[in-house]
């Protein structure tokens, strides 16, 4: 899922043939009917609500369109059994929900991954996202998550999924209980370090940790599927590059089916207030004081804590080095700092990297809004308040360039020089043509 997408409508083309629809209808029409056996299954069990609606598969190079419906402004036209069209370049594409031609739609890239449990998870995952805003869920404000780029921040999450992994293997209620006590322990010794971290944590887990749990939950046919698959999760996110944006994937599904043991009613309260999960599991568990209830160095020590932090230690080095040189690129040096109107962005959540007292680089990056297109290839910021993105200035022999970057301005928009030397603002109808306060 993506936050703050704003995708538009776009205006009938031409009838589009079998040879030009890349996504074979016959395998589109086995995922919708494998959406809607999802659908069928759960009935509306899970949030009090179905998860079936419209779905958009849309393939990356081509943009094309393959859905399960016809869109409410008829852009999309039938074709043996489904509906396609192309999607436009102002329009983002990603696995999400997005809002295209009067419609609501699912949207997932095709090729879907492999396996029916796989594609089940995926599946799942993206149909909550298009019913979240209508489910009784507290909005969650927050969610980057900088303190998860750090040395301990990193440590005390990694022991964490180890514990959680051990409580839901956990042969005996008493034995899964211990294991839930020690990642409850890394969690608070984790918001003691990092005072914002319980807010910024349990923003991502209510956006993309439910619709994880969800996929879990609803792709997998049997509950020792939905265990290999919440393991799978566990394990497969330590090998992220930076743990800010995707972390919430490994521990949404742990924490949701704890809590369906110990607290099966969770679901239903959770428009009262928005509570990380961690915190939720402690207050059906009865852990008043989750970092009181084993020192800490014991319990890591249970989790092979000693080889875990010189393996964080040595990337700890790295992360200052890479940290210094986004500096260089993207607050001493000049730069290019494009506002931030209606934006529609395109990233990967697995590689973003917390730029201290500015906001977070964006290694690869897609962004549509008023202005055009920016495509990024080697880094980009994207302010903490979601209102800028910053990149290293151009060579002013060519300003729709720059290093790792490049930008197609629409009409009326053009670039000019900030306050610094060899800085630009972004300038055109509607905008102030002038920089914003430094951010600096």
């Amino acid at each position: 899922m993506v936050p703050f997408l704003l995708c538009l409508a776009t205006p009938a083309f031409a009838q589009v043939s079998t040879q030009d629809v890349p996504i074979p209808a016959a395998a589109a029409r086995g995922v919708f009917a494998q959406a809607q056996s999802i659908c069928d299954a759960d009935d509306g069990l899970l949030w009090g609500a179905s998860l079936c609606g419209p779905i958009m598969l849309v393939d990356p190079k081509t943009r094309r369109i393959v859905a399960s419906q016809a869109d409410a402004e008829g852009v999309l036209r039938e074709l043996d059994g489904v509906f396609v069209g192309q999607l436009p370049q102002e329009a983002t594409a990603a696995n999400t929900a997005v809002e295209w031609s009067g419609t609501r739609w699912t949207q997932m890239l095709w090729p879907l991954p492999e396996g029916d449990g796989k594609r089940g998870t995926l599946i799942a995952h993206e149909m909550f996202h298009r019913l979240q805003p209508d489910l009784p869920i507290a909005e969650a404000k927050g969610g980057e998550n900088p303190h998860l780029d750090t040395l301990e921040g990193r440590y005390l999450l990694q022991l964490e999924w180890r514990a959680l992994a051990k409580a839901l293997q956990a042969g005996t209620r008493a034995a899964r209980q211990a294991a839930i006590a020690d990642a409850l322990a890394f969690r608070a010794e984790r918001y003691r370090l990092f005072p914002d971290a319980m807010t910024d944590e349990a923003a991502l887990e209510t956006n993309e940790g439910l619709a994880e749990y969800t996929g879990v939950m609803l792709g997998s046919p049997t509950q020792d599927a939905r265990l290999q698959t919440a393991l799978h999760d566990l394990e497969t996110h330590v090998g992220d590059p930076s743990f800010v944006r995707s972390f919430a994937y490994a521990t949404g599904p742990a924490y949701g089916m704890l809590l369906d043991q110990f607290d099966p009613g969770w679901r239903k309260r959770l428009g009262n207030e928005t509570r990380d999960l961690g915190t939720r599991l402690r207050d059906a568990t009865r852990f008043k004081d989750a970092a009181g209830v084993t020192p800490l160095t014991a319990a890591a020590a249970r989790y092979d804590g000693a080889a875990l932090r010189e393996t964080e230690t040595a990337r700890e080095e790295k992360r200052l080095a890479q940290l210094q040189r986004n500096r260089a690129r993207f607050v001493e040096g000049p730069v290019l700092k494009l506002d931030l109107i209606h934006m529609r962005i395109q990233f990967n959540p697995s590689n973003l990297q917390p730029l201290d007292g500015i906001g977070t680089v964006y290694p690869t990056l897609r962004v549509t809004d008023d202005w055009g297109t920016l495509e990024v290839e080697d880094g980009a910021v994207m302010s903490s308040d979601w209102k800028v993105v910053i990149l290293a200035a151009p060579d002013a022999s060519e300003p729709s360039r720059g290093p790792g970057w490049k930008l197609a301005l629409n009409p009326g928009w053009t670039l000019a020089p900030g306050v610094r030397s060899g800085d630009y603002v972004l300038k055109g109808p509607g905008s102030r043509g002038k920089e914003r306060s430094p951010t600096r």
